[in-house]
């Protein structure tokens, strides 16, 4: 089965066609996450890997190369990621998932960086002859994921690409990739879905509630109905209590708690709510939370500007180590701390 092209991705789609006459050895696509770039890249790869393709550019889904593909050996196709996003067995057949990042024996957390290994192991891949005599495609995705010896490892590559090779990278942010890659790319964007087609989809995915699922995330729909499955609002909303009524008994109370969630997740909620309170402070405007504008226009008519700023910087700063603390409980009690004394 081929990767869907969303509602919201057919003029990209249609645009990136225009592409083929003319391939560029590297294309960076590049938007916010959680809009499905990475459906769109892998059905960009099999759509370049078919060997009889549609008139749209689509992957015919019933070829040779498209049947490898959908089962995941096909033996000129890369795919390089974190181990941490693995979610799929290890292709079986000729050398068919050798880069694919495989699960830890040990009982270390997954990686999520891109590290150098699986770059080099790339070298066997672009040395040997294709399979089916066309292209040989790798996906390198997030690339901001990619460590500092991995980008030095891929640049070499990106600056002498081997022939009848297509590197496609996607990056939820470009700010973190580093400059000489980007300038070795062809950088093509793959824009936000307006709310109202965002929300369509999402009604189809017969999602309750999707409009307040889809502002909280950011009108990012595919991470609305992720975070709809992940059975962790019940977090969220006791964060989002101790948010709108800040004090510090109610700090300390929830932190034990709140301890036991993801803390990135933490973080990142607390950072739309800060962004909120700002916004209304500034605008009148409401992105993430509509649900609470009462306790957002209270806070925001109190909270001094140069407080909230700060406020917005620490918490900026604790997303870097959000995935690793000394404590758990410190964490979250001294975030909550910080934007209680923040809105005093």
């Amino acid at each position: 089965m081929t990767k869907p092209i969303y509602p919201w991705h057919v003029p990209a789609w249609e645009q990136l066609q225009q592409l083929r006459a003319r391939m560029p050895h590297a294309i960076l696509f590049y938007g916010a996450e959680g809009t499905g770039k990475a459906d769109f890249i892998e059905a960009f790869a099999q759509s370049l890997l078919c060997e009889n393709v549609r008139p749209d550019g689509s992957a015919c889904g019933a070829c040779v190369s498209c049947g490898w593909f959908e089962q995941h050996n096909h033996p000129d196709y890369r795919r390089v990621r974190p181990e941490a996003l693995e979610d799929e067995p290890p292709a079986e057949g000729e050398d068919g998932a050798e880069l694919d990042t495989r699960k830890s024996k040990s009982t270390k957390a997954p990686s999520k960086e891109i590290k150098i290994e699986q770059i080099r192991a790339l070298s066997d891949f672009m040395n040997i002859s294709t399979h089916r005599q066309g292209l040989r495609v790798v996906v390198v995705y997030p690339a901001e994921a990619l460590n500092t010896p991995a980008s030095n490892a891929l640049l070499k590559t990106l600056e002498e690409p081997p022939p009848g090779t297509v590197f496609l990278l996607s990056s939820n942010s470009l700010d973190r990739l580093l400059p000489t890659i980007l300038s070795r790319c062809r950088k093509f964007a793959l824009p936000m879905p307006d709310h109202a087609a965002a929300l369509a989809w999402l009604k189809e995915q017969g999602l309750p509630d999707a409009d307040s699922w889809l502002r909280e995330q950011g009108g990012a729909p595919l991470a609305a109905l992720a975070q709809s499955e992940s059975g962790n609002r019940e977090d969220m909303d006791a964060l989002l209590q101790v948010l709108a009524r800040p004090g510090i008994d109610g700090a300390l109370k929830a932190a034990e708690k709140l301890s036991k969630a993801a803390l990135p997740s933490l973080v990142s909620w607390q950072q739309r709510w800060l962004y909120d309170v700002l916004s209304y402070k500034l605008s009148g405007k409401i992105r993430y939370y509509p649900r609470y504008e009462k306790e957002l226009a209270v806070l925001a008519g109190k909270v001094h500007t140069a407080n909230l700023m700060r406020a917005i910087k620490g918490t900026n700063e604790r997303r870097a180590i959000a995935d690793h603390p000394l404590s758990a409980k410190l964490f979250v009690e001294d975030m909550l701390l910080d934007y209680t004394a923040c809105c005093a």
